[in-house]
């Protein structure tokens, strides 16, 4: 089970039930979500723990946290993480819960990184001639320092391959 906690625009999307902020059972924690208003629509998720953005096509907004395990393994495995690690990650995300946001450092991320991915969109479309790779600009997201890891590996595909190298080596 794994709690996602989504910005107001995005809960006006879902409308889902809310429960209270709690803890994941999965090792990147919990997660928080927002939605761009691109063309199509994408919602954008953030690991609490790593800060790991997860960018994927928001429609069907009802479905959004079912169809966000397959997409976290998509990008798991382009960050090379074992799959010993993606399958226990999303068989621990079978049910998840809602709840509004509570982490202002994590929020500020994400409109960090709203406005990041609005730049790597576009150089993605003249470089690639196509404006839907959503994987690649994960990815590449990741690869930027945020201040609050500053005192551990500084962004968050770093995070990832710490958190998942201590985690094997328990």
């Amino acid at each position: 089970m794994f709690h996602l906690h989504c910005t107001k625009k995005l809960l006006d999307r879902i409308k889902p039930e809310i429960a209270e902020p709690g803890q994941s059972d999965t090792v990147l924690g919990n997660w928080y979500a927002t939605v761009l208003f691109w063309k199509p629509q994408v919602a954008l998720l953030v690991s609490e723990r790593t800060l790991l953005p997860v960018l994927m096509p928001l429609a069907p907004a009802a479905t959004l946290a079912r169809r966000f395990r397959a997409q976290l393994a998509l990008v798991l495995k382009e960050h090379g993480v074992p799959s010993e690690f993606i399958a226990q990650e999303v068989w621990r995300m079978d049910k998840v819960k809602y709840a509004k946001t509570a982490n202002r450092s994590v929020v500020g991320i994400l409109n960090e990184f709203v406005k990041q991915a609005e730049f790597w969109l576009a150089a993605y479309a003249y470089e690639k001639g196509d404006d839907d790779d959503l994987l690649a600009i994960s990815v590449k997201l990741a690869e930027t320092p945020c201040s609050p890891l500053y005192n551990s590996p500084v962004s968050p595909d770093r995070a990832l391959h710490e958190l998942v190298k201590d985690r094997a080596q328990t």
